[in-house]
């Protein structure tokens, strides 16, 4: 088993701490004891707790990009990547949806980032914008932006967005709470199947409408 070093365990240790507590209200102190150093040692490795901070969101964009990459999720906006895009198949969106629960609630870091944006959203504006970055308005734009190539309508690509996140969304907490894990992961299969049946069927009655409009 690979031995963590000092450094990833501060990390570690001060978003734990961060997760139960808040970030204000954890110190420096706090996070070298929870470590099993002193203070003056921490420092050798951050300068200060926003240092800490910082890394933490560095760590989390880089897992972002794994993740997007293992299941060929292309990044950037629709714009930079349009064909990308517009290639996606429903059902690779479906195991990275699938892949994005476990990752918010399963994966110990990411897990202890999202409670630690939810529980500080409401007390600064940082934390505020970086909870609809990465756990609501971020994911929904990022969705519209597939849906967008896909129904070729700004308004109808970030409605279906909401349709397809909202269920999502809230099977995080549900998962958060529940004993029965495999429950939840079948409720989020089952919507991802209705919903890509629906999303066919719209696409394909637009596909069958297009000609019409072009005679016009």
């Amino acid at each position: 088993m690979k031995k963590t070093n000092t450094k990833e365990r501060i990390l570690n240790e001060a978003l734990r701490l961060f997760a139960q507590k808040g970030y204000d209200a954890v110190g420096v102190e706090e996070i070298a004891e929870a470590v099993g150093i002193k203070a003056p040692s921490l420092y050798k490795h951050y300068k200060n707790k926003r240092a800490i901070f910082d890394s933490i969101l560095e760590r989390v964009n880089e897992m972002d990009a794994e993740y997007a990459k293992d299941y060929d999720m292309p990044e950037g906006t629709a714009e930079e990547a349009a064909a990308e895009y517009k290639n996606i198949p429903l059902e690779k969106i479906g195991e990275y949806t699938k892949a994005m629960l476990l990752y918010w609630t399963e994966e110990e870091f990411s897990s202890c980032f999202r409670k630690l944006l939810t529980l500080e959203q409401y007390k600064s504006n940082e934390m505020g914008r970086l909870y609809q970055q990465y756990i609501s308005g971020g994911p929904v734009k990022y969705i519209s932006d597939v849906f967008f190539e896909m129904l070729n309508s700004e308004s109808e690509a970030y409605q279906t967005a909401l349709e397809f996140y909202g269920p999502m969304y809230l099977l995080y907490s549900i998962y958060d709470d529940t004993g029965d894990k495999a429950k939840v992961m079948a409720l989020l299969e089952n919507h991802i199947e209705s919903f890509s049946e629906r999303l066919n069927r719209r696409i394909a009655d637009k596909t069958k409408k297009q000609p019409e409009k072009e005679r016009f």
